[in-house]
């Protein structure tokens, strides 16, 4: 049997993936007004409980990096999904905030390895032209996953209270692992199913030098790390992540804070921002496909992260000086995340344009866990800057954005393979 455009249907499940990994990542911070007051708990203890799950993820990043250069990406994602999908049905038996962050901290290790699996599996079933929109199409999983998590969150919630909602969500990646099993049989080289044109298209795409990544031998941590280049992805990564998390972890309790919106309410409007995510997404891979045309991907990536980090800059700013209401809040919200995710696509992608296959999933991970530390200083910051308005926050995300952009043109000359000595 052979199926065309195989490659579409992996990513297509990859996506999927990601949607479940947000909806359950999101339906803490949805349902935390009745949570807390269920358990006991302060603003306090949201702060320590999702850095709990940022610090977990943080090191979740480098380790599953490391595992999916290992044990590849069919085996990588069933392991990461399964044990997120356990942390979620685990939520059941919370009892306080000491419960809760365990189940958080089993969440987030699991959950970190949905990013550097996708990079890697990108790595290997598209080809360099195509990595990008491959790279969007993955990312828009978290615009959708967030959509939905809203209100669906809010409704089960209504209907079952939020210990079985947690259950339900849990179930729904367990599902999912088996058409992932029965699709992804194996790389590209070896898949039955794949045909002779779109194996061809694919390992053709590569590096002139890389297209069999079988012979590539894998670079060590120490030696990813003596690469300037890698710093730049690093830096870009540290830069940029706050800026979307901020809006994952706060915008509920925002919402619940500045407009006294109870659970239902920040359902019916916390979705909405996350329609520019998944447009972005999109859009920001497919734009830099339509650049590789006739560009190289060096000026293709730094040209898409810049017009994206603009976009998050102007924003943010509109958002201090105009959002009095919370429509107006959430429609520049939509035009953030529109920018973060037209930018992060390509920033994603730039480990798969540097290193070969046994190493990209290694760059993406240190990147991913980096990215997430800065998040765990925002994190901490919030409760103590937020005090009397949301505004000195708001304001840091926006002078991180064009350092992110910066990072690439000052530390990466050129984005190009890196050779392996």
């Amino acid at each position: 049997m052979k199926i065309k455009g195989l490659r579409w249907w992996i990513i297509g499940l990859v996506c999927l993936a990601t949607v479940i990994n947000y909806i359950d990542r999101a339906a803490l911070g949805i349902m935390w007004p009745a949570m807390k007051d269920d358990l006991g708990l302060t603003e306090q203890d949201y702060a320590w409980i999702i850095n709990i799950f940022t610090i977990t993820y943080a090191a979740g990043k480098f380790i599953s990096g490391k595992v999916y250069d290992k044990v590849g990406t069919r085996i990588g994602f069933i392991l990461s999904i399964f044990f997120w999908s356990l942390a979620s049905v685990l939520h059941f038996f919370a009892k306080g905030a000491a419960s809760l962050g365990i189940f958080r901290g089993l969440l987030g290790v699991a959950e970190a390895g949905n990013w550097p699996g996708a990079v890697k599996n990108n790595s290997e079933w598209f080809p360099i032209k195509e990595r990008a929109l491959a790279q969007g199409i993955f990312n828009a999983g978290a615009g959708i996953g967030s959509i939905v998590a809203a209100p669906t969150v809010a409704e089960l919630y209504g209907v079952y209270g939020w210990r079985i909602t947690f259950v339900i969500i849990g179930v729904l990646g367990f599902l999912w692992i088996i058409p992932w099993a029965i699709i992804n049989k194996s790389k590209p080289e070896k898949h039955p199913w794949l045909t002779n044109e779109e194996k061809n298209h694919i390992v053709s795409g590569r590096h002139e030098s890389r297209q069999n990544l079988e012979d590539e031998k894998a670079l060590t941590v120490m030696e990813i790390l003596s690469k300037k280049e890698a710093w730049g992805v690093i830096s870009a990564r540290f830069f940029i992540e706050p800026i979307w998390w901020l809006f994952v972890f706060w915008m509920p309790i925002y919402l619940y804070k500045e407009f006294d919106f109870n659970v239902k309410e920040i359902g019916y409007y916390a979705w909405f921002p996350y329609v520019g995510a998944m447009i972005g997404s999109i859009c920001g891979g497919w734009y830099a496909k339509k650049l590789l045309e006739n560009n190289s991907v060096d000026f293709t990536r730094k040209r898409t992260v810049a017009i994206g980090c603009a976009v998050i800059f102007v924003s943010i700013i509109g958002a201090i000086l105009f959002a009095n209401t919370p429509e107006k809040f959430v429609s520049f919200v939509f035009l953030v995340l529109f920018g973060f995710q037209f930018s992060i696509s390509n920033i994603q992608t730039i480990p798969s344009d540097l290193l070969s296959g046994k190493s990209v999933g290694t760059l993406a991970g240190l990147g991913g866990s980096i990215g997430a530390i800065s998040v765990i200083i925002m994190n901490w910051l919030i409760p103590i800057i937020t005090v009397e308005s949301y505004t000195p926050a708001f304001i840091v995300l926006a002078v991180l954005a064009p350092l992110a952009t910066l990072s690439l043109y000052l530390l990466i000359k050129e984005i190009k393979p890196i050779e392996n000595n």
